[in-house]
């Protein structure tokens, strides 16, 4: 869901965190709060079994990379899950 930019799914125009479009934009404090904004939406609106704790996006010391840890619960599992991705400009 993340991962997935809106438009991507067909007959599903909607679903999708649109993040990875955040890269090409300058990375700043607006652009991070949008970006952890569009994550939480996206898993709130298509994964009801998903508790959020905490949604956290960094960016790295050359602001290449993005970093995007996710803790939340998950229905029926007492354990928080911590989720850690790394998004990176290719081009």
């Amino acid at each position: 869901l993340i991962l997935t930019d809106k438009g991507e799914r067909l007959m599903r125009p909607n679903i999708g965190g649109n993040v990875r479009s955040l890269l090409f934009d300058n990375i700043t404090p607006a652009t991070i709060k949008i970006a952890e904004e569009q994550i939480r939406a996206v898993i709130n609106d298509y994964e009801p079994r998903a508790e959020i704790i905490d949604v956290e996006v960094k960016t790295t010391s050359n602001e290449n990379k993005v970093e995007i840890t996710i803790r939340f619960y998950l229905t029926n599992i007492e354990q928080p899950i911590s989720v850690n991705l790394f998004l990176e400009r290719t081009r």
